[in-house]
């Protein structure tokens, strides 16, 4: 067993970030990553032409600004090599190929008891924290639904995490389903490639542009999110127009 103030799972960037404040105010803990690599993620799930969706002066970690020279939206091998650099600077050390299986809060010693599978022994470890720091990432795991058909589907399918390039479905017919930030990019990259691709939108949505959102979250320091809100769809009605020819329908609320 071993103890510690602060245990925190997960080294991805939200980790990365907890583990450098801690060490700036010497605050002893411990990371473990299920993974053999830190932010795994971004360097072994992410599609090639991935870049920061936020401008960079709102995705740098605490203590290291991104450089002045860096493009605004950070392509993903710069990002990588932000965090390699940023492990390196504040010496972080997480303990990977830790799965944990199990975290517990002792009312009466005031403390958190952590039980985590070493897949290297196959052993279980216990670990005993003051506070524990979830930080494992909202899209750790991938989710592909349950579809009638899907199974006896004849062509290739798979989870956005598994794509890399629109190149190898050059000359094809491909369906993207969903349209968040990675659907989205994910058809304009097919479509890049000369496939032919359409794109399956299950609720009505505002289609804005990066530099919208980057315009709304500087004046979101200033104004009130609503009004901030009101501007960027009025911005997206001036960009793009109507956009219901396409089948994209804007929400009425």
């Amino acid at each position: 067993m071993e103890e510690v103030v602060v245990l925190i799972v997960g080294a991805g960037p939200s980790g990365l970030a907890t583990s450098a404040c801690l060490s700036v105010h010497s605050i002893p803990h411990i990371i473990l990553e299920k993974e053999d690599i830190y932010a795994s993620l971004w360097k072994k799930r992410a599609y090639d032409r991935l870049k920061l969706h936020l401008a960079k002066e709102f995705c740098s970690l605490p203590f290291k600004p991104h450089s002045p020279d860096s493009p605004t939206y950070i392509p993903k091998d710069m990002f990588v090599d932000y965090l390699d650099d940023y492990v390196k600077t504040f010496n972080i050390q997480p303990k990977y190929q830790r799965h944990v299986e199990s975290a517990s809060y002792d009312e009466a010693d005031g403390k958190w008891r952590i039980e985590a599978k070493n897949v290297l022994t196959g052993g279980v470890e216990v670990y005993v924290a003051e506070f524990l720091v979830v930080a494992s990432g909202e899209n750790s795991g991938k989710y592909i639904p349950e579809l009638p058909g899907l199974d006896s589907f004849s062509g290739e399918t798979l989870h956005s995490s598994e794509y890399k390039s629109g190149a190898k479905f050059e000359n094809k017919e491909v369906l993207v389903v969903g349209c968040g930030n990675s659907g989205m990019e994910i058809a304009y990259d097919l479509s890049n490639y000369g496939v032919q691709t359409a794109i399956v939108i299950r609720n009505p949505v505002h289609v804005v542009t990066k530099e919208i959102v980057r315009v709304g979250m500087i004046f979101s320091k200033y104004l009130p999110i609503f009004i901030v809100d009101i501007m960027a769809v009025l911005m997206s009605k001036i960009l793009y127009g109507d956009l219901s020819k396409y089948g994209i329908r804007r929400p009425t609320k």
